[in-house]
């Protein structure tokens, strides 16, 4: 089994991406592979085309991010709270929120500001969430829900981008996140963070893959905010990981399990597609949706991946073991790369550089 601390690097805090690659597909990527564990190449994501082979299929999550950070004030006693949009309740006219605040309980009435000015938002705190640690189910007071998340919700950018950007002496919030922390794909809504390995795709790139006989499948995760928490159990394998809510169309699933041997192969647009692909492959058949809590650990059997698309991740985490996992040198061959991106100035994080994983 892997251990956590094995997961563990040094980082420069300006390696840290502050903002996006312009244009997208300008991110710089590292190019290894797994059946030649001394090749390292450094191009850039719009080599991607000339990587893949023709009938090679790539993998998408086509999930959207909804305005879910939330900011505003207490009303009994004015001070700062924060709040994370999770879902709808099940109760009509109800969230479940992540709530940050000094001691909040039952009765609470928060009032959450729009980012852009105009009507606050109020929503009325009901009562804790079972198992969901900080988890609250409230009212909302004003508007229709939805309507209400986007009027006042914010981009749930990544708390260390926000940290980074202050360290830096930049704004912690800009106008092109809006458009900038979301994939050009994106379709039905349900994420609090994205995809982040699919923000380096253009439309330009996506027609060069098409014209190249790249092909393509769709499938959804909704990311929760379980993706940003840090594995804090000895042995990663322990990590009682987040569950979240994937889909696959019957089609797409047909595709995945054809025999493929030695092509076409199967490259995974970041975890979240992995995530998604390798749990319905472990299925007898092809549920609409399903709740996933499968973790990937080094000595993991893949069933449909082959190669996989993917960000340098934080340390300590349950997508680095994910990547671990794919390399034939597991961690310890990933953390040699990690050390590389860092000698390179390669830029980490969700706004960061890439690495593409070859068969």
């Amino acid at each position: 089994m892997l251990r956590t601390a094995d997961l563990d690097y040094d980082l420069p805090d300006p390696l840290i991406a502050t903002r996006p690659a312009e244009p997208r597909d300008a991110a710089r990527l590292m190019v290894v592979s797994r059946s030649n564990s001394s090749r390292a190449e450094h191009l850039h994501v719009r080599d991607l085309p000339g990587l893949l082979s023709p009938d090679d299929l790539l993998v998408f999550n086509t999930t959207r991010v909804v305005p879910a950070r939330l900011v505003g004030v207490r009303a009994d006693s004015g001070g700062r709270v924060e709040g994370l949009y999770l879902r709808d309740g099940e109760q009509p006219g109800t969230w479940v929120l992540l709530v940050q605040g000094k001691r909040p309980r039952t009765g609470v009435r928060l009032t959450f500001a729009a980012p852009k000015g105009g009507p606050a938002g109020t929503v009325v705190l009901i009562d804790r969430v079972p198992d969901e640690a900080g988890a609250w189910l409230a009212r909302v007071e004003d508007d229709e829900p939805q309507t209400l998340l986007a009027r006042i919700g914010r981009v749930p950018l990544p708390p260390y981008i926000r940290r980074a950007r202050r360290g830096a002496g930049q704004p912690e919030e800009m106008d092109s996140d809006r458009d900038r922390y979301q994939t050009v794909y994106a379709r039905e809504p349900g994420s609090v963070a994205a995809p982040t390995a699919g923000l380096h795709f253009t439309a330009g790139l996506l027609a060069t893959l098409a014209a190249r006989r790249v092909e393509r499948a769709d499938v959804t995760l909704d990311v929760g905010v379980g993706t940003f928490r840090p594995v804090e159990a000895e042995m990663v394998d322990h990590h009682p990981i987040h569950a979240e809510w994937c889909s696959m169309s019957p089609a797409v699933r047909e595709r995945l399990s054809r025999p493929r041997r030695p092509a076409p192969r199967v490259t995974c647009v970041g975890t979240t597609a992995a995530r998604t692909v390798e749990t319905y492959a472990a299925l007898p058949d092809c549920p609409g949706r399903v709740s996933t809590r499968l973790l990937i650990t080094p000595g993991y059997r893949w069933r449909w991946t082959d190669g996989l698309l993917t960000n340098f991740h934080l340390p300590r985490s349950s997508l680095m073991a994910m990547v671990a996992a794919l390399l034939p040198g597991g961690a310890e061959q990933l953390k040699r790369l990690y050390a590389e991106a860092v000698a390179r100035g390669y830029r980490f994080y969700s706004y960061g550089d890439a690495m593409l994983v070859l068969p």
